[in-house]
């Protein structure tokens, strides 16, 4: 069978499971829930939104989802086995805090065991912290810490002003999951803490910035910031040698390669 051929029929199979139903990434918009006035006066929903397509949006790492011809979802309501079903990976970004929210959804009991029920049964968890400053912490780590992962509610990789080679991590070559890029931007992160079943899968130095966990037949995989919304994976706002659209690239097609099928 001619070459293209067979990459075409692996394509397919990252994005359509056995029983044709399509690839779905679902993004929390409950634990984070952020609103602001548009320029009609109207309060609309932004911060890491698919819909955001200002610096503070994640409309550029949907687009590459929907490159891959994965369905973007959203969920407004707190996680349950029911909303979840369809669901083929699951993204929590940087829980509100009393301060950016008047009544923030905190992660209850109920929401770490649905999340944890869907991970076990082959659900993938991407969780995206932020520095001290900017995440709800003590209950984002009761879900993270089912799988072995622990926010340190610090600020690492610290950047002041303009001076963004402060904010550079560089990627060991043949890295599993960021195949391609070799130095990315991620500034003011929390550092990670791990026990088993998590394990580290990329430091900076001797800090721990993304943890991986195997759980039943989900995986789970956390980073100590929302590194990838619009400000910072266009090219615009980086020096050339930075690849955060190439990384942002890696970490999908990776995502899209542990769903069980």
């Amino acid at each position: 069978m001619p070459m293209r051929f067979l990459l075409l029929i692996t394509c397919l199979a990252c994005i359509i499971n056995i029983q044709g139903q399509q690839t779905t990434v679902t993004l929390d918009n409950y634990f984070n829930n952020e609103w602001k006035k548009d320029s009609t006066g109207k309060d609309v929903p932004y911060h890491y939104t698919w819909e955001d397509k200002e610096n503070t949006g994640f409309s550029l790492f949907g687009d590459i989802f929907a490159r891959y011809g994965v369905k973007r979802n959203t969920l407004t309501a707190s996680p349950t086995r029911q909303n979840l079903k369809n669901t083929n990976i699951y993204i929590i970004v940087d829980p509100d805090t009393d301060k950016e929210t008047l009544h923030p959804n905190y992660i209850s009991t109920t929401d770490i065991d649905a999340i944890s029920k869907w991970v076990a049964g082959g659900g993938i968890l991407l969780l995206m912290a932020n520095d001290s400053a900017n995440t709800e912490f003590e209950h984002f780590n009761h879900l993270a810490s089912r799988f072995g992962i622990h926010f340190n509610e610090d600020r690492k990789n610290h950047v002041i002003g303009n001076n963004v080679a402060d904010g550079a991590i560089l990627v060991p070559a043949r890295h599993f999951i960021f195949t391609t890029a070799r130095k990315v931007y991620m500034k003011d992160i929390s550092t990670i803490s791990v026990k088993r079943p998590a394990a580290i899968v990329l430091k900076n130095g001797s800090d721990n910035v993304i943890a991986l966990a195997k759980y039943g037949r989900g995986v789970v995989l956390a980073v100590g910031d929302p590194w990838f919304y619009n400000e910072y994976v266009t090219d615009k706002n980086l020096p050339a040698d930075f690849e955060n659209y190439a990384a942002a690239n890696d970490l999908v097609k990776w995502l899209l390669k542990q769903i069980h099928r």
